[in-house]
């Protein structure tokens, strides 16, 4: 049999064998529908996809006021015929993750935040008025109570993300907004922290710097929550483009063995 014969016959047979295996796919998922559902409060389906990450380079704000990441280009397309480039990088710059171990003697690492984690059911807690009148505001058990009056109950797994409305200060001074002692921005009360930690949900997030509040002192948020075993999302970018719930977030966590967290890319679907 000549070569172009045996590679035309060798094609009908793989066509042959996908055909059959996509309508056995499809023949098994119309048996299920009657029993398989989507789990409660995530995107069944999506007509959506929008960046929650915020693009970030030297100039970015970091909690400590110094540039979060420095780049130096080691080989260049002109001369090389490639690019690529050396980074030196603070963990917790940009979007990024908290780690139980951020907080905690021996939590686990970023590299260990189990995969079926990352992938929750989102939930936005609106503060962002109260915010743009109070930059030391911060989410309360109340914000809680009323998102579940109009929600329902906080799905098992969810990220529960703190909307101030902070991330479209993050080309100036504001972002920070320190008065040279302290600086000012929303966060999680401690007591909204603990009353989440009754519930099902597995990360919190905030458009600000930190999981607590601007002027905290002491992180009680952070101690409060990272130790158990949960993490923490912060600097999360484009909430107002989420819905209050319903929405699926997709947090592609950076996997550096030991790491306690890391920037991450975050996708929200609706």
């Amino acid at each position: 049999m000549c070569d172009i014969c045996v590679m035309n016959a060798v094609k009908d047979k793989m066509l042959s064998r996908r055909s059959f295996f996509t309508a056995s796919a499809a023949a098994g998922a119309a048996a299920a529908l009657g029993t398989v559902t989507a789990p409660p409060a995530m995107a069944m389906g999506h007509g959506t996809v929008e960046d929650l990450t915020h693009t970030y380079d030297a100039e970015f704000p970091t909690y400590f006021g110094k540039p979060g990441i420095d780049m130096k280009q080691e080989f260049n397309f002109a001369d090389n015929g490639f690019n690529l480039f050396s980074m030196s990088l603070n963990e917790h710059t940009g979007t990024h993750i908290d780690a139980p171990l951020h907080f905690s003697a021996d939590g686990a690492s970023v590299d260990e935040i189990p995969v079926t984690s990352l992938v929750a059911p989102l939930c936005v807690v609106d503060i962002a008025a109260r915010a743009a009148e109070d930059a030391d505001t911060q989410l309360t058990p109340d914000d809680l109570k009323g998102w579940i009056d109009a929600n329902g109950e906080i799905p098992d797994n969810a990220c529960v993300a703190l909307y101030s409305g902070w991330g479209a200060k993050t080309g100036g001074d504001g972002f920070r907004n320190s008065d040279g002692d302290k600086m000012h921005f929303p966060g999680f009360h401690v007591e909204a922290a603990q009353m989440l930690l009754e519930t099902g949900a597995g990360s919190i997030a905030s458009d600000t710097l930190s999981l607590d509040h601007g002027p905290s002192a002491d992180f009680a948020t952070h101690y409060a929550w990272l130790p158990t075993g949960r993490f923490g999302i912060e600097n999360i970018a484009n909430l107002d483009k989420m819905p209050a719930s319903g929405a699926t977030i997709m947090i592609g966590a950076p996997k550096h063995r030991g790491g306690s967290g890391g920037p991450a890319r975050i996708f929200g679907m609706v």
